[in-house]
């Protein structure tokens, strides 16, 4: 098995999806606002976590696989791994499909870190109980932690009102019938398993399928199954989201529904070591970015991949660097990537469409759709604008609702042929494209 701290030498910043590693930035200032490695350059804050390497011998240098599973897109981490793939989908009572998303469908990157956090949104977004999404999110750590990237199949997990099952590559470091009932830590990916701890995603200490176990029998459920098939060298886990005959619901123990729960919190998966468990971002979307010490604004080096900003340089310094600042009071970018005007005016008839959204924090799906229709009915609008007008994160619009709303024919690319675009846009269907 590959070693999630192979350096891959050919490999440098320009295979890492910066919105990515942005996100994953502000997390971690978030979690650690007083860290010294806030104020480091992309590629020293990236050699800090994990995700860049070095070797001391040869004095080569480059992105390690860790790093390309959790900053990359699908297309490069498929060069090293091929049989790499994630899907997550959600069945119906007939059978029939709800949502599903792969890491192959080009509308977003494709990597884990993406994956875990639109995956977490809709645990939250369709399981009521926090207790219970909580250990689901806990399990899906665990599928992308412990999985074999280099075995074949890939990563699902397919959610249901009856069910959950996770499967992915890898088998159990111990025998099956042990694992409910032991507590030990054999991490398979401990570069990967560094860079969801140092977010508080997770903690090494080996319980996380005892509580599971526990927490479902406490519940009342029934009990979760593991099937290992040896051959194909996968292991699938089964939660039962129903109970076992003779039980009744508890008074503060609710069933699956669909009702809508976005209150996530930063939540704190368990990691279970021994067990092997198993649209939205541009590749010219090249941001690096540092933070100042109090935290007020986010310095970003626009390298010449980016959108909007000029080429690359020749000579010694390769890129163009030019910094921007954001905050909640004052939304400005350099000049070489300004907004559209409408933005800057609060009279604007796109201002005024985005103000229910912008008042209310929990506006309901459905109408968070209308209000983003109506705004691309006026005019196409980059990722960017769709997140100011709204006063949410671009993460947060683009997981949340435009890689659906794309995937279900709501809205279209301004660039359809060119997923990657660096003037891409969201539009309405029968809007004219200007080039």
């Amino acid at each position: 098995m590959i070693q999630d701290n192979l350096i891959l030498e050919h490999y440098g910043l320009n295979e890492l999806n910066f919105e990515t590693i942005k996100s994953y930035r502000d997390k971690f200032a978030a979690v650690k606002p007083d860290h010294p490695w806030n104020v480091l350059e992309t590629k020293e804050f990236l050699y800090k976590i994990g995700a860049w390497g070095k070797a001391r011998d040869t004095h080569k240098e480059g992105v390690t696989l860790a790093g390309l599973l959790m900053f990359s897109e699908e297309r490069m981490i498929t060069e090293i791994l091929p049989q790499y793939f994630l899907e997550y989908r959600e069945s119906d009572a007939q059978g029939g499909w709800n949502e599903r998303f792969t890491s192959q469908d080009g509308t977003w990157s494709g990597n884990l870190y993406d994956f875990y956090f639109y995956v977490t949104e809709q645990v939250y977004k369709h399981q009521p109980n926090g207790e219970i999404a909580s250990s689901l999110v806990e399990v899906v750590t665990n599928m992308l932690l412990h999985a074999d990237y280099n075995g074949e199949g890939g990563l699902t997990f397919e959610y249901n009102q009856q069910s959950c099952v996770f499967s992915n590559p890898g088998l159990f470091r111990i025998p099956v019938d042990k694992v409910f009932i032991t507590k030990m830590s054999n991490l398979r990916n401990p570069h990967l398993f560094k860079l969801f701890r140092l977010l508080n995603l997770c903690e090494r200490s080996g319980s996380g399928l005892t509580a599971l176990h526990d927490k479902w029998k406490s519940y009342g459920y029934e009990l979760p199954t593991i099937d290992q098939d040896v051959y194909l060298k996968r292991t699938t886990l089964s939660l039962p989201m129903s109970f076992l005959e003779g039980q009744k619901e508890s008074g503060n123990q609710t069933t699956s529904t669909l009702s809508f729960n976005n209150n996530m919190g930063n939540k704190t998966g368990d990691v279970e070591s021994t067990g092997e468990f198993v649209e939205k971002s541009s590749s010219y979307n090249k941001i690096v970015n540092s933070f100042n010490k109090d935290n007020s604004h986010l310095l970003e080096e626009f390298k010449g991949e980016n959108i909007g900003v000029s080429p690359v340089n020749t000579g010694d310094n390769p890129y163009n660097k030019e910094e921007w600042s954001y905050n909640k009071n004052n939304y400005s970018y350099n000049k070489k990537d300004v907004l559209i005007s409408d933005l800057e005016d609060e009279n604007s008839v796109l201002w005024n469409l985005a103000e229910i959204a912008r008042r209310k924090k929990r506006l309901s799906p459905a109408k968070m759709e209308e209000v983003i229709v109506s705004l691309c009915a006026q005019q196409p609008l980059r990722l960017k604008d769709l997140a100011h007008l709204l006063d949410r994160t671009p993460d947060g619009v683009r997981n949340n609702y435009l890689s659906k709303m794309l995937r279900k024919g709501k809205l279209q690319l301004k660039y359809p042929e060119q997923p990657n675009h660096p003037k891409q846009a969201y539009l309405i269907e029968g809007y004219r494209r200007e080039e």
